[in-house]
C-alpha cells in the first residue's frame, strides 16, 4: 500500500461522483488516513464514511481562512500529523468573455486559487515541522490551451493561476522537503460534466479526443496518488495531463 499510515486531506470531496471522492477512494485503498473537506458538510461525512471506519469529513469552504484553518487543526488532533493535500475544491461556469460579471469571476477565481493559497498556508506549518509533506493541486487542460468543453475565460485564468502557484511555492519550498505538484485534466466524467451536454456534442467532444472517450474520476485519482506517494519522491513544480492525447505538445 502506497500510502500506509500517511494522512491526507482531501478538499471538494464532497460530489459522488467527483474527483475529490474518487481520491479519497483510492488513497484510503492505499492506506491513507483522510481527512475530506468540503462545502457540504453531510457530503463530506457520506464520503469519509464510504471510505471505511476512522476518517474524517467535515465544512470547509476553502475560500474562507477560518475554516481552512479548522480543517488542518482538526485533522492534526484526529490523526497527528498531515502527509498530504490535496487542492480539488473548485467551480467552473462557461460565460463568454463579455458576459462575465463580477460575482461569477469572483466566486471562480476564489474556489480554484484563493482556496489553494488558503490551504496551502494551512498546512505548511505542520509540513515544514515534519521537513515532509507532498501538496498536489488541480489545475486543468484550459490552462494549458486556453480553454476547454465547458469553462470560461475567467476559469482558464483561474486554474493558470493554480498551475503558476504550484511552480512558485515548488520551488519556493524545495528545501524544506514540501513538493508541490499539479494535475491538468481534460475531459472527464463527473457530476459536473454530466448533463451538461448533448449526445452530439459529447460525441463531437469525445472525436477530437486521440483516445477517443472521456475520462474517468479514478484515472485522475491515480495521477493523484502516484504524487503523493513516495514513488514520486524526485517530482516537485511538474504537471501530469490526463486528457487522453488533448493537448500533445
Amino acid at each position: 500500500m502506497l500510502l500506509l499510515d500517511k494522512v491526507a486531506i482531501i478538499t471538494g470531496a464532497g460530489s459522488s461522483r467527483g474527483l475529490g471522492s474518487a481520491t479519497a477512494r483510492l488513497f484510503a485503498a492505499h492506506g491513507a488516513r483522510l481527512a475530506l473537506g468540503d462545502i457540504d458538510a453531510p457530503a463530506a461525512r457520506a464520503a469519509a464514511e464510504a471510505c471505511g471506519a476512522g476518517h474524517l469529513g467535515m465544512d470547509c469552504d476553502v475560500t474562507e481562512r477560518a475554516a481552512c484553518t479548522a480543517l488542518v487543526a482538526a485533522t492534526t488532533e484526529r490523526f497527528g500529523r498531515v502527509d498530504i493535500l490535496v487542492n480539488i475544491a473548485g467551480i467552473t461556469s462557461p460565460q463568454r468573455v463579455t458576459e462575465i460579471d463580477m460575482p461569477t469571476y469572483e466566486r471562480v477565481m476564489d474556489v480554484s486559487m484563493r482556496g489553494t493559497l488558503l490551504m496551502t498556508q494551512a498546512v505548511l506549518p505542520q509540513m515544514r515541522a515534519q521537513a515532509a509533506g507532498s501538496i498536489v493541486n488541480m489545475s486543468s487542460v484550459s490552462a494549458q490551451r486556453g480553454g476547454g468543453v465547458f469553462g470560461g475565460a475567467h476559469y482558464s485564468a483561474a486554474k493558470a493561476a493554480v498551475l503558476g502557484f504550484t511552480k512558485a511555492t515548488a520551488r519556493e519550498l524545495a528545501r524544506s522537503g514540501v513538493r508541490v505538484n499539479a494535475i491538468c485534466p481534460g475531459f472527464i466524467d463527473t457530476d459536473i460534466t454530466a448533463g451538461m451536454m448533448t449526445p452530439a456534442r459529447r460525441a463531437e467532444v469525445e472525436a477530437a479526443i486521440p483516445m477517443g472517450r472521456a475520462g474517468r474520476a479514478d484515472e485522475v485519482a491515480g495521477c493523484c496518488l502516484f504524487l503523493a506517494s513516495d514513488l514520486s519522491s524526485y517530482c516537485t513544480g511538474t504537471e501530469i495531463d490526463p486528457n487522453g492525447g488533448a493537448h500533445i505538445h
